[in-house]
């Protein structure tokens, strides 16, 4: 999705007029497979709450995500943002009690020794590109423990629905009130189709299905294959470059994950 989006701002959107067109059409498909499968929506304060996850939750993390990605390397940015396996460990310690093990507080640090190591040599990047990929990271990390708590009582797809449709809707009524900048190109364009059909309905509907095959902790670490494919992408199309320091510092944050994951009971 970081290399898609490269392409999509070189083509002149702007970031909420790319976000409006991801979201929505991806919403748009949802919604239409949920329809043909009958689903069941959730209603009163379970759907404000997902409402809620979806406008500022997701939104707020997909808007400081491709922020980011204007300011800083795509990489990095995708490095930056999983530290929020390492997040979510702190704030279920802190919010939902869950016990910090031996293993979690040595996979927090080992992800604290990471980034410092990925941000350092990180010359090319603003000061505020790098905090906005851990903005990113720190809103995600947020937005998962808060659903965390409505996965009994809703299907996964169909809360992944409400949500993206309530972040479409935000960002469709402040590209209208601001005017749109559309893409001007025709890569522009596939750019904006791939990030909303491949980066976002397949993914979310390829990740639930391997949740259900393999369960949460193996695709936790599965997962971590997404912040190395872009880097080497990132290498291999837009000619951004990683100093040794940062391979290390990634391979830190990538190895904290792992931890987290195995010291996480499967479920």
């Amino acid at each position: 999705m970081a290399i898609m989006a490269r392409f999509a701002y070189a083509s002149g959107v702007d970031t909420i007029t790319l976000l409006a067109l991801r979201f929505g059409i991806a919403a748009g498909i949802l919604v239409a497979v949920a329809l043909a499968r009958g689903e069941t929506w959730p209603r009163g304060k379970t759907l404000a709450t997902l409402i809620g996850l979806g406008a500022l939750g997701y939104g707020g993390q997909a808007f400081t995500f491709f922020t980011a990605l204007t300011l800083a390397p795509a990489g990095l940015v995708a490095l930056l943002l999983y530290l929020y396996p390492a997040l979510v460990a702190v704030l279920s310690a802190s919010l939902l009690h869950e016990r910090l093990s031996a293993a979690k507080l040595l996979a927090l640090a080992v992800a604290l020794v990471g980034t410092v190591l990925t941000i350092g040599p990180a010359s090319s990047a603003s000061p505020l590109g790098v905090a906005l990929g851990i903005a990113a990271a720190a809103i995600y990390a947020v937005y998962i423990v808060a659903g965390s708590r409505l996965t009994a009582r809703v299907p996964p797809q169909t809360m992944a629905t409400v949500v993206i449709a309530a972040a479409g809707a935000v960002f469709l009524v402040a590209t209208l009130v601001r005017g749109p900048t559309w893409p001007r190109t025709p890569a522009g364009w596939l750019a904006v189709l791939g990030i909303a059909i491949v980066s976002t309905v397949a993914a979310i509907v390829l990740f639930f299905a391997g949740l259900e095959r393999v369960g949460p902790t193996r695709a936790a670490v599965l997962s971590t294959v997404e912040p190395v494919c872009t880097v080497l992408l990132a290498a291999a199309f837009l000619g951004e470059t990683i100093a040794p320091s940062q391979l290390v510092g990634g391979s830190l944050i990538l190895c904290a994950v792992v931890l987290l994951a195995r010291a996480t009971p499967s479920g």
